[in-house]
């Protein structure tokens, strides 16, 4: 099925007339609040890179064979799951390698959902204005190669082998001096870290790996600190509530940063403007200094009238789908706005051709992406509650599926009722599987949790993908009243990105 078209503007009200009205109704908590918690300074109006893809198994043998022994050493450390809470080892790395991330100016991206989706598009805007960018993201959807970005595209596996390869003398010095080795997230920050200074790059857009005062990406000190939505995920890690969550994730505040804060719980704004009264830092929070001040659906995306912390940016259209995508589309915005010193150093926004050309040149692999017609097959990497309900509402809105077949793998560490719970009301049907990742939950337990859910008339399990992809797109295809069918993948970014290589995405 086709996305819906765009609506009729005449039915939009006048988003400049009714902005505080529009924002009010979207947070659904009391403006108010932020004020009288902060007590600081805020930041008030005073008046592209190429698309990056998703990169393939290199064609040289030789380069694939030197990158499958860089993957399998770097597979021999902690998994990205198991954590010592320390930034210690990765602060001895970055010593021993003369702090190769002190050479470039940063911006740091923590919070629960659309923290990747939020670093392309800063890292979009930022290349649009002549700035060489460097991207740090996890996890990947199919190439480890994704993870470091330089100039809007991923490293080449040459250059990410020699990256590695600089830097392992390093690693191995390190290693012997600590209890525990670096872990694999430890090595790879330390390798995006030292390619940004090689390059070199004029601004980093680096996402926290989980958390924020512990995670190993937090030996910079960003100018500008970034928190996209909290919501409860890793709690056996991070704690039980969003204030908890919020807590570890304000660690990446520094002293006289900008903060840019996404719409949050209430508690968890409390301790993320309590943080920045401690540090002194500057305040943009969406709803107040900065937001969407509307949106239209579009062919292949969205129609947006953003508002800056230097004014308004009208007509931004955005090839991404989702109320939350707008949300992140105006967190990047005011994040690159602060970066500039809009809003504080200079009154005037920043030039709307450009923020359009950038903002029209975003992709975001793996996240409401469409990667076959008839049927149509969206893949969406939603792994918690949170992100499922956002990705539901989205399906809803961007596309008119007469009946939607659920694909769902997912990893045994998460929230699974809860995901599956916030897909009941979208899916006809679900086929559960598993990817290949030691963390996925077994197809099996997977689907007894979804026969509760569900209903056991309503559940299919296949165990491998590929099968369970042939039964969704067929159920998909049933004729009569279910013409008009489309398929969701989703529940895991391992099980986007496998899906994505079996449906001939890279």
């Amino acid at each position: 099925m086709s996305e819906q078209p765009p609506r009729d503007s005449s039915e939009q009200p006048d988003p400049l007339d009714h902005f505080e009205e529009i924002i009010a109704a979207e947070t659904g908590r009391d403006p108010d609040l932020a004020v009288i918690e902060a007590g600081s300074r805020t930041l008030r109006t005073l008046g592209g890179p190429p698309e990056a893809g998703v990169p393939t198994r290199p064609a040289d043998p030789e380069v694939d064979k030197a990158l499958r022994e860089v993957e399998a050493e770097l597979a021999t450390r902690w998994g990205e799951t198991k954590l010592e809470p320390s930034v210690s080892r990765i602060a001895a790395l970055m010593d021993v390698l003369g702090e190769p991330q002190r050479s470039y100016p940063s911006i740091h991206i923590t919070g629960t959902n659309g923290k990747t989706s939020t670093a392309r598009m800063i890292e979009a805007l930022l290349g649009a204005f002549d700035l060489r960018t460097g991207r740090y993201t996890s996890p990947h959807v199919q190439s480890i190669t994704e993870r470091i970005s330089l100039d809007g595209a991923p490293v080449t596996a040459e250059r990410f082998i020699e990256t590695y390869q600089d830097i392992k003398p390093y690693t191995e010095m390190v290693d012997s001096q600590q209890e525990y080795r670096l872990s694999f997230f430890e090595v790879l920050t330390a390798m995006a870290y030292a390619a940004f200074a090689d390059a070199p790059v004029d601004v980093a857009v680096v996402e926290v790996g989980m958390g924020g005062s512990w995670d190993a990406t937090n030996v910079i000190d960003a100018d500008v600190a970034v928190v996209t939505p909290i919501d409860l995920d890793h709690t056996d890690r991070l704690g039980g509530t969003h204030a908890a969550i919020a807590t570890e994730k304000a660690g990446i505040v520094k002293q006289d940063a900008t903060v840019v804060l996404a719409q949050q719980p209430v508690d968890a704004a409390q301790v993320l403007l309590k943080k920045a009264v401690e540090v002194d830092a500057t305040v943009a929070r969406e709803g107040l200094e900065f937001g969407v001040v509307s949106r239209q659906i579009a062919v292949g995306g969205q129609l947006l009238t953003l508002r800056g912390l230097g004014g308004e940016y009208e007509e931004v259209y955005l090839p991404l789908h989702g109320p939350y995508q707008a949300h992140n589309a105006a967190v990047a915005l005011a994040a690159v706005e602060a970066f500039f010193g809009v809003g504080s150093q200079r009154p005037e926004p920043l030039d709307i051709d450009t923020v359009r050309k950038a903002f029209a040149a975003v992709s975001s692999p793996g996240r409401m992406e469409v990667v076959r017609r008839s049927p149509t097959v969206v893949l969406d990497a939603a792994h918690n509650p949170a992100g499922a309900r956002a990705t539901a509402e989205a399906i809803g809105e961007a596309f008119d599926f007469s009946r939607l077949i659920g694909v769902v793998g997912a990893s045994g560490d998460k929230n699974v009722r809860g995901l599956l719970e916030a897909f009941e009301p979208i899916f006809a049907e679900v086929v559960v599987t598993q990817n290949s990742s030691h963390r996925a939950m077994d197809a099996d337990a997977l689907a007894a949790i979804a026969v509760e859910v569900f209903g056991e008339e309503r559940v299919q399990v296949e165990p491998r993908l590929p099968d369970a992809l042939e039964a969704a797109i067929t159920l998909a295809e049933e004729d009569g009243e279910f013409a008009g069918g489309g398929v969701l993948v989703t529940g895991s970014v391992i099980t986007v990105g496998e899906a994505r290589l079996l449906l001939g995405k890279g």
